[in-house]
């Protein structure tokens, strides 16, 4: 389980109305001005999009572009090597530019056609109940920002290379993408905050950390180990536990570290059984029968 305050950078606005991200003293950019004030300017750029609108173009700098380069280069030869078909053939049928930031236009002019869904723009976290709910419409908000170039190969929050090639390229798989709708579905159908947590945990060990075997290897499918870089190297040394709605819904988690318990589904169709069965079925009782409490 994982509170929502223990995520970097959350978005204020001052008085006057200047858009301010706080960034923790432990960022990698906490102590660039020019770097704080790139990711306050494009935050205020999402703050002002109205939706119906396409999204403002950001104007990428060459460093952002090469800090974007270098990670594709680098997560194109490491997918090859541990990540599942489906998401492969999904990258592939997506299309996304590897030598520069692509803008959100481009990018769900990549997805549209393959399973309906849009990137809208977030100026960084995005509150529980409508970043999943948001799922079901197939909408996806997503950060613009590109992580601090001195250290390209590591976030500690998700930066548009963690929403795009990890989450983008998914979204070019119908079935990966009927699942991410099927967790927005449960999001608005229940009331409950344990409901809600509960859905938000076990998205957390499928979609984002999801691990699955296949032709007798695990492999990776969640975005956040297929977008990190040294991640995708660590998770085969991890505790790999079958997949287990309960387990996933109480299990102590850290966005900001690798994840050191993952768990593995035996094939796709066990992914769609157990992942996919929860979310259809989930509703406001269903902390209760599985014995997950929440702390007050």
């Amino acid at each position: 389980m994982f509170e929502e305050a223990q995520l970097y950078s959350p978005v204020t606005q001052t008085e006057s109305g200047a858009v301010v991200v706080q960034l923790g003293a432990d960022h990698p950019g906490f102590k660039d001005p020019e770097y704080r004030e790139r990711r306050n300017e494009i935050a205020a750029s999402a703050l002002a999009w109205v939706p119906g609108t396409d999204p403002q173009p950001v104007a990428y700098t060459d460093a952002e572009n090469e800090v974007w380069q270098l990670i594709s280069a680098e997560l194109a030869v490491k997918h090859e090597r541990y990540a599942v078909r489906e998401f492969l053939e999904a990258k592939a049928a997506v299309g996304l530019p590897e030598d520069r930031v692509p803008q959100l236009v481009e990018v769900t002019a990549g997805v549209a056609p393959l399973t309906g869904f849009a990137y809208h723009p977030a100026p960084g976290l995005v509150e529980l109940r409508q970043f999943y709910g948001s799922l079901a419409a197939g909408v996806f908000h997503s950060t613009q920002y590109v992580r601090h170039p001195s250290q390209p190969l590591y976030t500690p929050e998700p930066d548009i290379i963690h929403e795009v090639i990890g989450h983008g390229n998914m979204l070019g798989s119908p079935r990966f993408a009927a699942l991410k709708r099927a967790a927005g579905e449960a999001t608005l159908r229940v009331e409950s905050e344990a409901a809600l947590q509960a859905i938000a945990d076990v998205f957390w060990f499928t979609m984002e950390f999801g691990v699955m075997y296949e032709d007798g290897e695990l492999r990776a499918y969640g975005a956040g180990i297929l977008s990190s870089y040294g991640e995708i190297e660590e998770f085969r040394s991890m505790e790999i536990r079958p997949l287990d709605i309960a387990a996933m819904a109480t299990v102590d988690y850290d966005i900001t570290s690798y994840q050191p318990v993952l768990f593995g589904a035996a094939s796709f169709g066990e992914l769609e059984e157990v992942a996919g069965g929860f979310f259809a079925s989930v509703d406001d009782d269903t902390p209760e029968r599985l014995g997950i409490t929440v702390a007050a």
